[in-house]
């Protein structure tokens, strides 16, 4: 299934510049950035579930914030792109 996640993370600290860096890290290793807060990732219960987990052991609830939108199986008709910074076809075939 398609999970956008969505993250605001306060940069007024040390820690907190840190912590952006670590959210940022994690999501990419799960999916692709579609904009600067913004991933697009393909997961299933058990990873989401995993990921939701490392990501609020991450964050300082009192000044961050996490969003997860889960756009199911069939996200190819409810996502619509225009402008730069076309997408890659997450599931199809890698070639290196």
């Amino acid at each position: 299934m398609l999970i956008l996640i969505t993250y605001d993370v306060s940069t007024s600290s040390k820690e907190g510049r840190r912590r952006l860096a670590q959210v940022a890290k994690k999501c990419l290793d799960h999916g692709q950035r579609v904009q600067n807060s913004v991933f697009e990732c393909i997961l299933d219960s058990t990873q989401l579930r995993r990921l939701k987990y490392e990501l609020e052991a991450i964050i300082d609830e009192t000044t961050d914030s996490l969003r997860f939108y889960n756009l199911g199986d069939n996200y190819k008709t409810k996502v619509e792109h225009v402008g730069a910074k076309s997408s890659y076809d997450m599931e199809g075939t890698l070639i290196i």
